[in-house]
C-alpha cells in the first residue's frame, strides 16, 4: 500500500510539474483554449501547476490574427500568444511582445537547472537585426501564477544605436497603472473573469527604462519582467506583487451572498489604488481570494440593480448584498416554444443616467440591450421606470411595455412574439460578419452567433478575416442548430479589395486555418480562391465593400479612367452593393458631397449603389449582396441589411448551401433592411432571372412589413433609371397601399421597347427602425428593399445592355469635393 501511495504521489507530481513541449506529434490537443487562443501546430506550450502559456514558433507569416500588426514586418514569432490559469481554457490575450515584434532568428526550448521550471527562448541575432542582439526567455515555475520574461538587448555593432523597449500588449479596453508601476488589464468581456498584470522586476545595464534606449557599442541591458494572470486584474496585481516582493501582503478571502445565503457571481469588487481602483470578481459561488496590502482594506462592491457597499472583509463572514432589482423574461413563439430574441431598455425617469449593461462586444448585456439565445433570461437593472421592447428581426412583431421596477424586486415580462411576415420558400441570410478571430474586433464569437439568432438570420457563412474558420461547433454549444446554418469560409483581406469566399475546410492547427494569401491584383486573388483546396461548383466568391471605381474604372488610382482590372467581373460571383446601414439605392449621382460636423472642408464620397447601376448598363452581371459586416453586437451588429434567397426548406437546420449556390449565383436574392419584397414577372421569373417579353411585361409586386416598420414608396427602375411613370407613393397612389402586414400587393405593367433590366425598390422615405434597434445607429435606418435585376429580352436576340451611364461618366478615383460639386452643377 505504501509503495502504491508513493507511486500515485509521484504520478500526480509529474502531472502537475512545470514542462515545455512543442505542440506537435499528437500534443496539439493540449494547446490551451479561450476566447483569444491562437496556438497552432509547432508553437511551444509552457505549463506549470498554475498556468499554461503559448509562445509562437518561428514560421513564415506567423501572426496571432490578421490585425495584430499590419505590414511585412507585422509577424510576431517568439511572442507570448496565450496565457491562462491551468485547466481553465480562458485565454484573453491576443499577444504580448516584449520590446515589440518582428522577425526572429529562432525560437526553441531551453534546458534549465532550476527545479520545477521550464523555459523557451526567442533569439534575434545581431546579424539579422542591424547589429542588435535580442533574446527573450519565457519561464514558468510551479507555485507561481504567471510567466517570467527576461530580455537581453546587446549592441554588437561599433556605433551607438537606438533600440525599442516598448512592449506590444493587445487588445484590451479596460486598463490601468498602479502607483508602483504595474500595468493591468481586464478582459474585454468582464464576465470572462480574467485579468493580467505586468511590470519590471529588475533592470541592469541602464538606470531607467524608457520606450527607446540608446546603447553604446557592446553595451548590454537586461530587463526582467513578470507577467501575471488571475481571475481578475486585482488578483493578477496581487500575484505580481507577491513575486516581486518588497510589499507586505495579506491573503484576503471572502464570499458574496444575497439575503438568502446564495452566492453572488455578478458583482465587481473594486480594490482602492490611487485614481484607478482595480476590479476583482467572485467565482460562480461568490467566492474570491485576493492578495492585498492589508486585511483592513475596504473594498467597494458594485452590482447592477443592487445598492453598492463599502466594506472590509472579515475572515469567515460572508458579505451580504441587497437583493437585485431585475426583469425576468419568458418569451415564446406562436407554438409556445422558447426562442432567441433581443430586449432593449429605455430609462423613463427624469434625469436617469444612460444604461450600461456591458461592453458592445458581447450579447448578454451590451450597452442598453440584451441578446439571448433563448427566451428565458434575467436582466439586472437599477430600480426605476423603463420602456422595455422585445424583438426578433423583421419577420416578427414586437412586445413593448412600460415597466416600473421596484428596489430589490423582480418583474416578470412574459409574452409571445408572433411571426407576422410570411416568407415561406425563402430564407434570410447575411454573407459577411466577424468576431474576435478576425483580429480587427473583439466581439465574442458566441456573442456574434447569439446576435445572428436574435436578429433572425437563418444562413450566415463563417467569414472571419484571413482565417479559415468554422462557427458550427459554437452554434451547437449554444443550442442554436435549429436557428442558424453556416458553412466554413473566410474573408481574404489586404490593403485593397477584400473578398469573401466559401465553402472551404479549415485546418485549425495551421497558420490562418490553412487560408491562402491575399494579392493586390484582385484577379489573382479571385483565381486563388476559386482553386484553393480544389475547384467546386458551390464555391462562392464576392467583392466586399468594393471601390467600384478602382475595380472597374481606374485601376491605378490616378483619376484617369483606364478600364480597371479588366476581366475581374467574370471571376467573381457577387459584389456587395450594401454594407452597413445606408439606403442610397435611389440616389441620383455617383457621389455625395458633405461636411462632417466640426470638419473644415467638405468631402466627396462615392455612392456604390449608383455606380453599380451604371455598371449594370455596361454589362456587369454579378449578384448584388446586402450585408451588415458586423464587428460588434450593439451598434455595428447584424441585421441592417440581409438577403432573402429562395429555398426548398424553411427549416434552418436543413438548409443546404449546395442547393442555394446556383440560385445565388443566378442572382435570386432580394436585398432588404426589413421589408419582405417579392417581385415576379407574368412568366414566374424572379430576381436574377432572364425573361422574354414583347412590348412590355407585368410585374407582380408584393411587400410585407412587421408591425414596427412601413413603406410609403414603390419605384421601378428600368435600365437603372427610376421611371417617373412607375413611381408609386402613399401620397400619390393611396389606393395601392395597405395598412396591415401586406403593405403593397399590385401588378405593375412595365412598357418596354428595348431590352431592359428591372429593379423594384420599396422604401419608407422618412421612416426609421427605432422599435427594432433602440439607441443603436441602425435605428436611423430607413426600411428599404430591392431585388437583383430581372433581365428582359425584348427583341428575341438575347439580352443586350444599353450602355447608359445615367448622365455621368463612370467615376474615376480621386474625386474631390470641388470636382463633384462642378459635375453636379453641370448636370443641373
Amino acid at each position: 500500500m505504501r509503495t502504491l501511495l508513493i507511486l500515485c504521489f509521484a504520478s500526480l507530481s509529474t502531472l502537475h510539474s512545470a514542462e515545455v513541449f512543442e505542440a506537435a506529434l499528437g500534443r496539439e490537443t493540449e494547446l490551451p483554449g479561450g476566447k483569444e487562443a491562437d496556438g497552432i501546430r509547432g508553437d511551444f506550450v509552457l505549463r506549470s501547476d498554475r498556468v499554461e502559456a503559448v509562445i509562437s514558433h518561428n514560421a513564415p507569416l506567423r501572426r496571432a490574427n490578421m490585425s495584430t500588426f499590419y505590414g511585412p514586418e507585422g509577424v510576431s514569432p517568439g511572442c507570448l500568444y496565450d496565457l491562462t490559469l491551468r485547466g481553465t481554457n480562458n485565454d484573453q490575450l491576443v499577444v504580448y511582445g516584449p520590446c515589440g515584434h518582428g522577425p526572429v532568428s529562432y525560437v526553441k526550448t531551453v534546458a534549465v537547472k532550476e527545479d520545477s521550471a521550464a523555459a523557451v527562448e526567442s533569439v534575434t541575432t545581431s546579424a539579422k537585426n542591424g547589429g542588435i542582439f535580442k533574446r527573450h526567455e519565457y519561464r514558468v515555475k510551479d507555485g507561481v501564477q504567471g510567466v517570467f520574461i527576461t530580455t537581453i538587448l546587446r549592441n554588437e555593432s561599433d556605433k551607438a544605436q537606438k533600440v525599442n523597449t516598448k512592449s506590444d500588449f493587445t487588445r484590451f479596453e479596460s486598463t490601468g497603472m498602479t502607483e508602483d508601476g504595474i500595468f493591468w488589464t481586464d478582459a474585454i468581456n468582464p464576465a470572462h473573469k480574467c485579468g493580467y498584470a505586468v511590470g519590471t522586476l529588475n533592470l541592469t545595464g541602464v538606470e531607467k527604462l524608457t520606450d527607446t534606449l540608446e546603447l553604446a557599442p557592446k553595451q548590454e541591458v537586461v530587463i526582467a519582467r513578470f507577467f501575471a494572470v488571475g481571475t481578475s486584474p486585482a488578483q493578477a496585481v496581487g500575484e505580481f506583487r507577491a513575486v516581486k516582493g518588497g510589499t507586505a501582503l495579506e491573503t484576503v478571502s471572502g464570499r458574496l451572498v444575497d439575503k438568502q445565503g446564495k452566492g453572488i457571481s455578478t458583482a465587481t469588487l473594486f480594490v482602492p489604488e490611487g485614481k484607478d481602483p482595480i476590479p476583482a470578481y467572485a467565482d460562480s459561488e461568490g467566492n474570491f481570494t485576493l492578495k492585498l496590502a492589508s486585511k483592513e482594506t475596504e473594498l467597494v462592491i458594485e452590482d447592477l440593480g443592487r445598492a453598492s457597499l463599502k466594506t472590509a472583509i472579515t475572515p469567515g463572514k460572508p458579505v451580504v448584498l441587497a437583493s437585485a432589482s431585475s426583469i425576468r423574461f419568458d418569451i415564446t413563439d406562436d407554438s409556445g416554444l422558447s426562442m432567441p430574441c433581443k430586449a432593449h431598455f429605455e430609462p423613463l425617469d427624469a434625469g436617469a443616467p444612460k444604461l450600461h449593461l456591458g461592453p458592445k462586444h458581447r450579447a448578454h448585456g451590451c450597452v442598453d440591450q440584451y441578446h439571448s439565445e433563448k427566451g428565458q433570461f434575467s436582466v439586472q437593472l437599477p430600480a426605476g421606470k423603463y420602456r422595455v421592447v422585445v424583438v426578433r428581426g423583421p419577420e416578427y412583431g414586437h412586445l413593448s411595455q412600460e415597466v416600473t421596477l421596484a428596489t430589490e424586486q423582480e418583474f416578470v415580462f412574459k409574452g409571445t412574439l408572433k411571426r407576422l411576415v410570411d416568407t415561406k420558400g425563402w430564407i434570410s441570410s447575411d454573407f459577411h460578419n466577424h468576431s474576435t478571430p478576425s483580429g480587427d474586433n473583439v466581439c465574442d464569437t458566441d456573442g456574434r452567433l447569439i446576435n445572428i439568432a436574435a436578429e433572425h438570420l437563418e444562413f450566415a457563412p463563417t467569414t472571419e478575416h484571413n482565417r479559415l474558420y468554422d462557427w458550427e461547433p459554437m452554434i451547437k454549444q449554444l443550442g442554436l442548430e435549429a436557428h442558424i446554418k453556416t458553412v466554413k469560409g473566410m474573408e481574404l483581406t489586404g490593403s485593397r479589395q477584400h473578398f469573401n469566399a466559401f465553402p472551404f475546410e479549415p485546418d485549425p492547427l495551421a497558420q490562418d486555418g490553412g487560408a491562402p494569401v491575399w494579392n493586390d491584383d484582385p484577379r489573382i486573388t479571385a483565381l486563388t480562391l476559386r482553386r484553393w483546396q480544389g475547384e467546386r461548383a458551390d464555391r462562392w466568391i464576392q467583392f466586399n465593400h468594393p471601390d467600384l471605381s478602382n475595380m472597374f474604372v481606374d485601376r491605378d488610382g490616378d483619376s484617369i479612367a483606364d478600364g480597371g482590372f479588366v476581366g475581374v467581373g467574370s471571376m467573381i460571383d457577387g459584389s456587395e452593393t450594401q454594407n452597413g446601414p445606408g439606403t442610397d439605392i435611389l440616389h441620383d449621382a455617383p457621389f455625395i458631397v458633405s461636411r462632417a460636423p466640426g470638419a473644415l472642408a467638405a468631402k466627396a464620397r462615392s455612392v456604390r449603389e449608383f455606380i453599380w447601376r451604371q455598371l449594370l448598363n455596361q454589362g456587369l452581371r454579378v449578384t448584388a449582396v446586402g450585408v451588415a459586416d458586423a464587428h460588434s453586437v450593439y451598434g455595428n451588429g447584424v441585421g441592417c441589411w440581409r438577403g432573402y434567397i429562395p429555398s426548398s426548406t424553411d427549416d434552418p437546420a436543413k438548409i443546404d448551401w449546395a442547393e442555394l449556390a446556383p440560385r445565388v449565383k443566378q442572382g435570386n436574392i432580394v436585398l432588404t433592411t426589413g421589408p419582405f419584397l417579392e417581385v415576379t414577372t407574368q412568366n414566374g421569373k424572379i430576381a436574377g432571372d432572364d425573361d422574354r417579353a414583347t412590348g412590355g411585361l407585368d410585374l407582380k409586386v408584393r411587400v410585407q412589413c412587421t408591425d414596427w416598420m412601413d413603406i410609403n414608396r414603390v419605384q421601378v427602375l428600368v435600365n437603372s433609371r427610376p421611371d417617373p411613370k412607375l413611381n408609386f407613393t402613399r401620397e400619390t397612389h393611396p389606393q395601392m397601399f395597405q395598412q396591415g402586414v401586406v403593405k403593397f400587393d399590385q401588378t405593375i405593367h412595365v412598357p418596354l421597347q428595348q431590352d431592359a433590366h428591372l429593379i423594384v425598390v420599396a422604401l419608407d422615405e422618412k421612416g426609421n427602425q427605432k422599435i427594432g434597434y433602440g439607441t443603436s445607429d441602425y435605428a436611423k435606418m430607413r426600411p428599404c428593399a430591392y431585388n437583383n435585376p430581372i433581365y428582359v429580352d425584348v427583341d428575341g436576340q438575347g439580352f443586350e445592355p444599353n450602355g447608359d451611364t445615367l448622365d455621368y461618366d463612370l467615376p474615376a478615383m480621386g474625386m474631390t469635393a470641388d470636382k463633384a460639386k462642378a459635375l453636379l452643377q453641370k448636370k443641373d
